[in-house]
């Protein structure tokens, strides 16, 4: 069975424009074109769309969705990890969502807040399954550890380090510079400064790192906030470094 790209389009609440913008990058070929030059799609087609439309929705640009699909080639791997992520953003907003209706409602009755509930949803600790089944439940705890030690001061110093170190990544990206180059190199050294506030960073842990900042959804959208390729102008950078720099 196949679609028109006029249905595909209507189905998937999107464009015949946008459909072939994604042909033209490589990102969703037809599986044929009729003689009148119309484009045809068939189930495999719709599947790798729902597979665009999903990292779309979690914020990766183009170029990062085309690096995820070429290195996802099995696609009920690939479908199975992006339902894993759907379920953990769907259970983080359902935390959410409670800890704001006990909010609201405590507010109203006039009860004593409690931080716990206030915060959970937006903590850390939504990563514990995922962090214990990468790199074991020590390298959970010890993180864990190393975390609440912050204290709420400490929390939002490392916070706003990255955020500075990411301003200067997308002006780097931005005013064309090598990731090779000294000052993309400069913002490598202190990227791995910060990370070595939690962990000595090791030059397999940055490259692997760097790599999940454009593959996985939830780290690239810190850095490609606009689509435009920051990510993957990261990775570049800190695995040059890490090369260079750092042993394992």
């Amino acid at each position: 069975m196949e679609w028109s790209i006029q249905e595909i389009a209507r189905k998937a609440g999107t464009t015949s424009r946008t459909l072939r913008h994604y042909g033209d990058l490589g990102l969703l070929a037809p599986s044929r074109v009729g003689s009148n030059g119309y484009r045809y799609y068939d189930q495999d087609a719709l599947v790798r769309l729902q597979r665009i439309l999903l990292l779309r929705e979690l914020g990766l640009s183009l170029p990062a969705v085309k690096d995820v699909l070429e290195g996802q080639r099995d696609t009920a791997v690939a479908l199975r990890a992006h339902l894993r992520l759907l379920e953990q953003e769907q259970a983080r907003i359902g935390r959410q969502i409670a800890s704001v209706r006990t909010t609201l409602h405590k507010t109203r009755e006039g009860k004593e807040l409690m931080a716990e509930e206030v915060f959970d949803g937006f903590d850390h600790t939504v990563h514990e399954q995922e962090v214990t089944e990468r790199w074991g439940r020590a390298a959970y705890e010890d993180g864990d550890r190393w975390w609440r030690s912050l204290g709420e001061d400490g929390r939002k110093a490392f916070r706003a380090g990255h955020d500075a170190i990411a301003r200067d990544w997308a002006r780097a990206r931005e005013r064309g510079l090598a990731p090779d180059g000294p000052e993309a190199q400069e913002i490598a050294r202190r990227h791995c400064a910060w990370l070595s506030a939690a962990k000595e960073p090791s030059r397999s842990y940055v490259t692997g790192l760097a790599e999940m900042y454009v593959v996985d959804p939830r780290f690239a959208k810190n850095y490609d906030r606009h689509g435009d390729g920051t990510a993957a102008f990261v990775r570049d950078a800190l695995t040059v470094y890490a090369h260079h720099r750092l042993s394992d």
